[in-house]
């Protein structure tokens, strides 16, 4: 399996739009963080997992153009979902479906109806919607017909429930504030787990690192990645050297193989 971190930003990317902090203005570019999404190649079958606002910059960054065989849609908000249109270019392989729970798609299909319309006008892109539920295992499949299992188990964002995903001995949680109890069997045992850290203070919404350290230590991933990072959390350079030694902070560009 390759995982390639396409963003490890929160949602208003780093550097943020009129910020001079010393994240912002690092020379790092490690320090330069695109809005959260990655991509997941095991099996022959490529699995995108969120489609945020600066899809197309991402896809752009990648050395190759291959199909993208489904979407893993966590939730609804725009960092998340705000790039679904730029998939048209990966359309002209066949159609990309989309995975999301019911109360997602219903909104994807209020948000961008154009999408979704029974007779689409010529161009849109051709990304058929599936509703999947927490814990109920789907298949995504490729054009040579090989299919990879995919288990949606529910997280907590604040007060909205949302998605996580894990394929294989990978686990990719956003956006969490905290972890139901009946989650944790599918993530234990897990080989890679990536998951939010948002800034050093508490947030309403997202993980702190410490909490988000307490989450890894619980979990005991053989390696865990930060990812949907704010300005807030410090410099990359230093922040990591404060980890435990299993615990990384993910980067755009960065490429995990299992």
């Amino acid at each position: 399996m390759k995982i390639t971190v396409l963003g490890s930003g929160t949602s208003t990317g780093v550097p943020q739009v009129g910020c001079t902090c010393p994240v912002c203005t690092s020379a790092d570019s490690r320090d330069n963080r695109l809005r959260c999404s990655a991509l997941v190649e095991t099996e022959g079958v490529r699995i995108l997992i969120d489609c945020g606002p600066d899809f197309r910059e991402q896809a752009l960054r990648l050395p190759d153009f291959h199909p993208i065989d489904g979407v893993l849609i966590t939730h609804e908000h725009y960092d998340h979902v705000g790039g679904l249109d730029d998939l048209r270019p990966f359309c002209k392989f066949r159609d990309v479906p989309v995975y999301a729970e019911a109360y997602t798609a219903d909104r994807l299909v209020k948000r961008i109806p154009y999408c979704f319309d029974e007779h689409p006008y010529p161009g849109v892109p051709r990304i058929p919607l599936t509703k999947i539920e927490p814990y109920v295992p789907f298949q995504v499949t490729n054009d040579a017909g090989h299919s990879v299992e995919v288990v949606p188990f529910r997280v907590m964002h604040g007060r909205l429930p949302i998605l996580g995903f894990r394929i294989g001995k990978m686990a990719w949680i956003t956006d969490m504030s905290y972890l139901p109890d009946e989650s944790y069997v599918y993530v234990n045992g897990v080989d890679c787990l990536f998951m939010n850290a948002l800034r050093i203070q508490p947030h309403p919404t997202h993980q702190s690192l410490a909490e988000a350290l307490n989450q890894a230590g619980r979990i005991q991933a053989r390696e865990t990645y930060f990812i949907h990072i704010s300005h807030q959390l410090g410099l990359h350079a230093e922040v990591e050297r404060k980890l435990p030694p299993c615990v990384h902070l993910a980067f755009d560009g960065e490429v995990v193989r299992l």
